[in-house]
Formats: structure tokens, C-alpha cells, sequence
């Protein structure tokens, strides 16, 4: 079976990028806007592993790290964090939330598919 990835990015040119990437290593994706949408979906899908960017509208990546982990059923599910913001504060920030991995784009499509290898065999 399939390995579901929940990519959640504002942008839909990254959303694009990262989902085609995914789906040429037989992944099963949903691209979803924002960190709203992302746990709107979870529920409703099963989500092997998710990946966020922190800077979107209504829910941020901090905020969709903090409620996925803060939630039972998910809490062990792995997060990759994919953003534009590569400073050392930020990529603490994200890891000390609760992300598993943090990548900076523009980012290479086989180092994701390296950090997801880590997570889900």
C-alpha cells in the first residue's frame, strides 16, 4: 500500500514541485493551502507523514506542528518542515515545536525523499 504525504505550502508552484517529486517515488500526496486546511484533512485521511512550510494564511506551520503533536492520534506521525526561512533561530524553533526534519528551499527533491526514507519504510 501507498505511503500517504500531506504537503501543506501557500504556494502552489512548491505544492506542484514537491508533489510531482513525490509522486515519481510512489508516494500518494494531498496538497492542501495551509495549516487549516492540513488539519482539516488529517482526520479524514491516513497520513503517513506531513510536510510544512511555516510561513501560510490562518493556520502557520509552528501553529499545525503544535496541534499535531498536541493531538494523541498523531502525535508520533513524522513532520518535515520546508521553508524559505534557513536561520538558525527558526530552524530551532521548528525542531524544539516538534518537526522531525527541517529542509530550506529551494531544496532538492531527492534529499526530501532521503529525509522521508528516515520515517517511513
Amino acid at each position: 500500500m501507498k505511503k500517504v504525504i500531506l504537503v501543506a505550502d501557500d504556494s502552489p508552484t512548491i505544492r506542484k514541485f514537491v508533489s510531482f517529486s513525490l509522486k515519481m517515488k510512489g508516494f500518494d500526496i494531498i496538497a492542501v493551502n495551509d495549516g487549516m486546511e492540513a488539519l482539516e484533512v488529517l482526520p479524514k485521511e491516513n497520513i503517513d507523514l506531513v510536510i510544512t512550510d511555516l510561513n501560510m494564511p490562518n493556520i502557520d506551520g509552528f501553529e499545525l506542528i503544535r496541534s499535531i503533536r498536541e493531538n494523541q492520534e498523531y502525535s508520533e506521525m513524522p513532520i518535515i518542515i520546508l521553508s524559505s526561512l534557513g536561520a538558525s533561530e527558526e530552524i530551532e524553533k521548528g525542531i524544539s515545536t516538534g518537526a522531525n526534519s527541517y529542509l530550506v528551499k529551494p531544496f532538492d527533491p531527492n534529499r526530501i525523499a532521503y529525509e522521508i526514507s528516515k520515517y517511513l519504510n
